[in-house]
């Protein structure tokens, strides 16, 4: 009686053993969602305004404009591309779509990715978060190293993305991302498309069809890359919780004089790699890098990082093919890891590395500061693009574009690569690949 009495008050032990455990897990789940809520509240103006941008360029710039703009990565294109990020964005995501963009009408490829760089590394948002964070010191590292990556990257890079490489890149970029070289328009002669390409920018931008279509292009960006965004917010926010930060500390070398600052500045962009951080909101887990003891280099390193985060790396798959994606991250990985080197030994000698280490992580509650403020007036815009979006048939746009039914792009008809009929109505696609999607589900659904 007794040992059967004494099982019987086991089970009700082991259920609330079950019980606090499930009470953990959702209270674990929940503080993760939290997180990557508010890293995405973070940066969300910044996504509608890179996505923006880059519906702009791909509706109102020319072929021949980019190129003579950023046709080449000489010294004065290589400014220009520099200068040009400065003003964009600061989310890693729509640098890359707005990179792609320009890759596509004409720019040279190198210019681009200092394009890219520039946007996530060179803007007065992110220096003012890093001030906030971490320190003025750490905001004036973040611009000395993207000037040192911008250089380095635009002589290793003509060695490196260069020939036939590029040019396969060009032509994936047309085939499997859906969106092309938008100059040709249905039923309109090429004489007469080189005239509107060559039309005004103010006849351009005064147009509601042209920014009818530019809106049609934010909202398909929006569309192709809302997978990725997801995952790395949600991935991000879950790391943040359930790793604990003294977990990456560990990771990193101290006490070991140059071989630590080389040990650091390596695994720093590592670790951003499988952290699935972007832009403002890797500087929430640098603060707490920088807290458990990491170096100043190995911390800049990993601001750097990125635009090497693992959703980053497969978009830069899906954009420009296997071959040129493994380049990007070998080049990338290199020159930011030299350039939190070479960032470390030069505030080293000028006696710039500060000892405070701060304490505060990530505030995840709602402040009225100009994070919030920015990101009430860019939902507006998002609004209104959405409006613009949806009733560009109206405004005069969208006649020679049609949407992907599969991926959502935006894609030009005249120039589309695959087409489908489906009960009388016709569908046009990005790619063979949407294509074939698409009939697959029509048969499995008879």
């Amino acid at each position: 009686m007794v040992g059967h009495g004494g099982e019987r008050g086991h089970r009700p032990r082991g259920r609330s053993v079950i019980h606090a455990l499930a009470v953990v897990a959702v209270n674990d789940i929940g503080r993760a969602l939290r997180e990557a809520f508010f890293m995405f509240w973070e940066t969300l103006w910044a996504l509608v305004l890179g996505f923006g941008l880059s519906g702009a360029v791909q509706a109102f710039v020319s072929r021949e404009q980019m190129q003579r703009v950023l046709g080449d990565h000489r010294p004065a294109a290589v400014a220009r591309a520099a200068g040009f990020g400065m003003v964009s964005s600061s989310c890693s995501y729509a640098a890359t779509a707005m990179a792609k963009s320009l890759f596509q009408k004409g720019a040279d490829f190198v210019a681009a990715m200092v394009f890219m760089f520039a946007s996530t590394n060179l803007v007065v948002e992110l220096g003012v978060v890093l001030v906030v964070l971490l320190g003025w010191q750490f905001a004036a590292a973040e611009f000395a190293g993207g000037l040192i990556m911008i250089v380095l990257l635009a002589v290793v890079g003509g060695f490196v993305f260069r020939g036939p490489l590029v040019d396969l890149a060009r032509g994936w970029t047309q085939r499997h991302t859906g969106e092309h070289d938008h100059q040709a328009m249905a039923g309109v002669t090429d004489d007469e498309q080189r005239r509107l390409d060559h039309a005004p920018w103010r006849q351009k931008v005064q147009s509601r069809a042209g920014w009818a279509d530019a809106a049609g292009y934010t909202v398909a960006d929006i569309t192709m890359l809302r997978r990725e965004l997801v995952i790395g917010y949600v991935v991000a926010g879950a790391l943040a919780v359930l790793v604990p930060m003294r977990a990456w500390s560990d990771v990193f070398l101290t006490g070991h004089g140059v071989w630590t600052s080389v040990e650091n500045v390596l695994v720093g962009p590592l670790i951003a790699v499988i952290s699935f951080v972007c832009s403002i909101g890797n500087v929430p887990m640098a603060a707490a890098l920088w807290h458990g003891g990491i170096s100043f280099g190995g911390v800049i390193a990993f601001v750097f990082a990125d635009l090497i985060s693992m959703p980053l790396l497969l978009i830069y798959r899906k954009y420009y093919g296997s071959q040129l994606a493994l380049r990007l991250f070998v080049t990338f990985y290199a020159v930011m890891a030299a350039a939190g080197l070479a960032v470390e030994g030069l505030f080293t000698s000028l006696g710039g590395i500060p000892h405070h280490r701060p304490e505060r992580i990530v505030v995840t509650r709602f402040e009225w500061n100009y994070t919030t403020v920015l990101n009430i007036v860019f939902l507006g815009v998002l609004a209104y693009l959405y409006w613009l979006h949806r009733n560009k048939a109206r405004l005069g746009g969208g006649v020679s574009y049609a949407i992907d039914p599969v991926c959502g792009m935006q894609v030009e008809v005249a120039h589309a690569p695959a087409h489908a009929n489906r009960d009388g109505v016709d569908h046009w696609f990005c790619s063979d690949h949407c294509r074939e999607r698409f009939v697959a589900t029509r048969q499995s659904r008879h």
